[in-house]
């Protein structure tokens, strides 16, 4: 069996060391350093499990991959929980062997790349910005090229990719980064509240202000404010917030004085500013206000192969918070996972293994603990819509709109079922806000009534 894998793994240019006395791997991994390590699992003296722990004493980034001719789930299971990439059961091909190490090389370059990025971003400290696709790299170049200027930065890009984290990020790199980082989100407080919480008011300015309170810009004199969700900002708040851009000042709501404020801007927005621009609904002096730095946040489907780090950091993070060892995961699960197109993102992803590990019975993931249009894929989803109606009659466009309209029905009802009717948590797990899915839902009633869509108050 030694003689075998050194021959097949050479032939793939991987350098090798044997062992048939397992004894020695303390000071073999020592001398040696592997990037990987195969061990059989029941061995005289020293069993598998003991050359794991070993080998994850030494150095937690080098995956270990285990053989067993007892190939039982439960010594699988065990095994993974304990640390191990993956195992084999005997016999198993060349084939089988090539595809599980090439996973597992390319797991710890992954792990290891990754880590110089944390190092590079200022270390964990919370960032939570993990991959190390292409894309994601140049992003990180670019925040560490923009972070210690005071330019605002527009971020952009889909519900669920981060643009939070890309800009708490900034912050922490920026020369404000011991004061504060104040958060807004625009989208969901209504008109009134939301220029309260922003400029702050004076006692008696409206009904229930029966004290005057600062708002959220000026709180966050000497740091910086992230406007999540700016493109729902009204003309009128747009308006403010243009004259505090300029003036360096904010008037309170009910007060004829100023107050001049030391801020960074930063916003975010899933909308297409630029065409909003064009039609009148957002200020195209604000827009350029805030857009001296854009940076594009890249959607997890181009950044495929950042899936695999990201599913073993939320698994780690939520075992970890739960007081509970690692979960075992199949690699069939980890197959689909990559193969899926994540319309919500990372936070969809995320949202999924929190679910995983909280309704966990046994420590073991298997293909049956993800969600049908997971599990079977998207394409046969869409099969199965294809055959649930016929579009002949219509053309192209007209049939397009009706089968998306007739998938968002059906998506829609079952995410509300899995949350039992709430919204804020529905719209959570698809990775949208909840003005979008209200949205949604309107446009699925208007349908249903043959009426045009109506308009939902999402306050």
């Amino acid at each position: 069996m030694l003689e075998n894998l050194q021959r097949l793994l050479a032939a793939e240019q991987h350098e090798c060391r044997t062992l048939s006395d397992p004894s020695e791997f303390g000071n073999t991994m020592g001398t040696f350093r592997p990037d990987l390590v195969i061990s059989d699992l029941r061995m005289p003296g020293i069993d598998g499990m003991e050359i794991l722990s070993a080998s994850l004493a030494r150095d937690p980034t080098v995956p270990v991959i285990l053989i067993t001719g007892y190939a039982t789930v439960a010594s699988a299971v065990e095994a993974i929980q304990e640390g191990a990439f993956d195992y084999l059961a005997k016999p198993f091909t060349a084939d089988q062997l090539s595809v599980v190490v090439q996973r597992a090389f390319r797991y710890r370059n992954l792990v290891i790349e990754n880590e110089d990025l944390r190092e590079k971003m200022g270390g964990s400290g919370g960032t939570r910005i993990v991959g190390t696709s292409p894309p994601l790299v140049r992003l990180l170049d670019q925040i560490q090229r923009v972070a210690p200027t005071e330019a605002n930065v527009l971020i952009t890009g889909e519900s669920g990719t981060g643009k939070e984290l890309i800009a708490r990020s900034i912050h922490r790199q920026s020369l404000r980064r011991d004061a504060r980082f104040v958060p807004v989100d625009c989208a969901a407080l209504p008109e009134g509240l939301l220029e309260s919480e922003l400029f702050g008011h004076e006692k008696g300015a409206f009904t229930g202000a029966v004290a005057s309170r600062n708002g959220l810009l000026v709180e966050a004199d000497g740091g910086t404010v992230f406007l999540d969700e700016v493109g729902e900002l009204t003309s009128p708040l747009q308006a403010k917030l243009l004259r505090v851009l300029e003036e360096r000042e904010v008037r309170p709501v009910g007060s004829s004085k100023h107050v001049e404020v030391n801020i960074r801007i930063m916003a975010a927005t899933n909308r297409d500013l630029e065409a909003a621009v064009k039609r009148g609904a957002f200020r195209e002096d604000l827009f350029y206000r805030l857009n001296v730095v854009q940076l594009r946040v890249p959607p997890l489907r181009s950044r495929a192969d950042d899936v695999l780090l990201l599913v073993k950091t939320f698994l780690d993070e939520f075992a970890t918070a739960a007081g509970r060892p690692p979960l075992a995961v199949d690699p069939q699960v980890l197959d689909a996972l990559s193969e899926y197109g994540w319309p919500g993102n990372v936070r969809q992803l995320r949202n999924l293994i929190e679910q995983i590990v909280a309704l966990d019975a046994d420590g073991h993931v298997t293909l049956s603990d993800l969600p049908p249009h997971i599990r079977f894929g998207e394409r046969e989803i869409e099969g199965k819509q294809s055959e649930s109606a016929s579009y002949a009659h219509l053309d192209y466009a007209q049939a397009r709109e009706a089968a998306l309209l007739e998938f968002r029905a059906s998506y829609v009802s079952e995410l509300l079922q899995a949350h039992d009717g709430n919204v804020s948590r529905a719209a959570r797990a698809a990775g949208v806000s909840r003005r979008t899915l209200h949205r949604w839902l309107a446009e699925i009633d208007g349908a249903k009534e043959g009426a045009s869509t109506e308009t939902v108050d999402d306050s």
